[in-house]
């Protein structure tokens, strides 16, 4: 079952310089690509040329410390790596980027000249981490993209863009790299789709980059998240690209070749975010027309459906009836999904949608219950 997911971000007001500002020759998608971890001096370079000669103004990234859950695994090359990614740099024009976790990563990235940091999901969660590094990053201007926290708190995202937006970086934006979920379908972490659409909503000023290799976990389904990206008018993409996946020493299954990567962008359709076409935008228009009429509608019949739950409530409290009724909640599911199926309405989209609405009368009668004691 698709999860949903309630959140309450009353604003979000970033001090935000425009991307096209950041990067002069921005254009869709601005690609992050690159190994997930700087192995060694030649598989740096040679991934970087060869990603150069076909995307010129792309972002070269790199992991030089890399978070593992345990120990004994490559945890990255550490300081070395710095060197390489100067090379990059200096050899194929590229910018480069790395993940920071701490205050002493980004005093040594700034120092060896990396253009551009982002901060790991792992890393999101924690705001006193996040505080640490917005206050080594403070009378700086680098570029800091932050990843969504690992689980779906779109507070903690919040959050965490807020604390290095205070720090006085106005090129910030975020990444979109999945969620961790009880079930997460073919995905290695779950899109959820509606966090960064939601964020998005609260300020619509930020730059936001997807993440297809952490969210697939697989070569073979992010072409589909990075065209669905693009679909949602995201501004990047985050690739994993490495020389030789087969003996990469993280990611090893999720990350593509160069030409892997070149298919991957020749292949996706950019759409416009709006057309000067008059007939177009007429047609819109009577379209939302009709959206919003049906919209106002749908919650003129929630507001009388939550009233009857509430005399429901009322009812069962007086007669000494609990509130849970589980049998007669399958049969109205059972119901809804046949009659959905009937009208073309995908099941998760359904039971999601009853889920709500139950919750929501559940927590009506309780409140009914409740009055009853006091």
């Amino acid at each position: 079952m698709r999860e949903f997911f309630i959140h309450i971000v009353l604003e979000l007001k970033l001090n935000i310089t425009p991307i096209q500002e950041w990067f002069p020759a921005f254009q869709k998608p601005l690609l992050f690509v690159g190994p997930c971890s700087a192995e060694t001096e030649v598989q740096v370079l040679s991934t970087a040329h060869l990603i150069a000669q076909q995307f010129p103004h792309a972002v070269f990234r790199a992991g030089i410390w890399k978070p593992r859950t345990r120990p004994n695994t490559f945890e990255g090359i550490g300081d070395a790596g710095l060197q390489w990614m100067k090379k990059v740099k200096s050899e194929t024009g590229l910018l480069t980027a790395t993940e920071v976790a701490t205050a002493e990563h980004v005093e040594k990235c700034l120092e060896a000249g990396i253009d551009i940091l982002w901060i790991g999901a792992r890393t999101t969660v924690n705001p006193f981490s996040i505080q640490e590094i917005a206050d080594a990053l403070k009378a700086t201007n680098v570029p800091v993209f932050i990843k969504n926290p690992i689980y779906g708190d779109i507070q903690l995202w919040a959050g965490a863009l807020e604390r290095i937006n205070n720090a006085g970086i106005t090129k910030i934006a975020a990444i979109h790299r999945g969620f961790h979920s009880y079930d997460n379908g073919p995905f290695r972490n779950s899109p959820n789709w509606e966090m960064p659409i939601e964020l998005k909503s609260i300020c619509p000023d930020l730059p936001i980059v997807c993440d297809p290799s952490h969210i697939a976990g697989t070569p073979s389904l992010i072409p589909y998240i990075a065209q669905k990206a693009m679909d949602l008018a995201m501004d990047g993409l985050m690739i994993e690209t490495h020389i030789n996946p087969k003996v990469a020493l993280s990611d090893a299954k999720q990350q593509v070749t160069p030409d892997e990567l070149f298919k991957i962008v020749s292949d996706l359709r950019i759409r416009s975010a709006s057309t000067e076409n008059v007939e177009f935008q007429t047609t819109l228009d009577e379209f939302r027309k009709h959206l919003n009429k049906i919209d106002n509608e749908l919650l003129e019949l929630l507001a009388k459906r939550m009233a009857i739950s509430t005399k429901i409530g009322e009812y069962k409290r007086d007669n000494n009836v609990t509130i849970l009724q589980v049998e007669h909640w399958k049969k109205i599911i059972d119901k809804g999904l046949r009659l959905s199926e009937q009208l073309g309405l995908r099941e998760d989209f359904v039971k999601g949608l009853y889920q709500l609405i139950h919750d929501e009368s559940i927590r009506r009668q309780t409140d009914v219950m409740n009055k009853k004691l006091d």
